[in-house]
């Protein structure tokens, strides 16, 4: 069971700049770290309407660019809701960057009332994430919001 309490101090005191880019790399090396049994872990930026774009990520390399109306991430930039799959081979439109990963987990990023991009989290394992990590994460998504300037990006 991850500590994700003890995860959200970790995060906090890591992200001690305002900067975007490295806040959103910094998260990204510390998912990977620190939360078991991911395959990759990484931001899909909206620089374009309705267009996801790479961003900073740890993983093999991945799909880019990812349009709202395709994949996981596409639905969660959509429906600015949360998208946790526990078998991405099971949904119609899934975008395979890489075939070994099973399970997903996307959360919307919302500045000002708009979609600033994602946090994808990729699993190895079917059924990978519960109600508890996506809460987890969700936390950690809070803490990175909280402690970026995403407005001057």
């Amino acid at each position: 069971m991850t500590n994700y309490e003890l995860l959200a101090r970790q995060l906090e005191a890591l992200l001690d700049t305002r900067d975007w880019l490295t806040n959103a790399a910094q998260t990204c090396a510390f998912l990977m770290q620190e939360v078991p049994r991911l395959n990759w872990a990484g931001f899909y930026l909206q620089r374009q309407p309705e267009t996801l774009s790479l961003g900073p990520f740890q993983g093999k390399p991945a799909c880019n660019p990812i349009p709202f109306d395709k994949g996981v991430c596409g639905d969660a930039a959509r429906s600015r809701a949360t998208q946790r799959v526990d078998d991405v081979h099971a949904v119609a439109d899934h975008i395979a960057c890489d075939a070994a990963s099973r399970a997903e987990l996307v959360v919307p990023i919302m500045v000002a009332g708009h979609v600033w991009g994602v946090l994808d989290l990729d699993s190895p394992v079917e059924g990978r994430f519960s109600e508890e990590d996506q809460a987890g994460i969700e936390r950690l998504v809070r803490i990175f919001t909280d402690a970026t300037d995403l407005r001057a990006w």
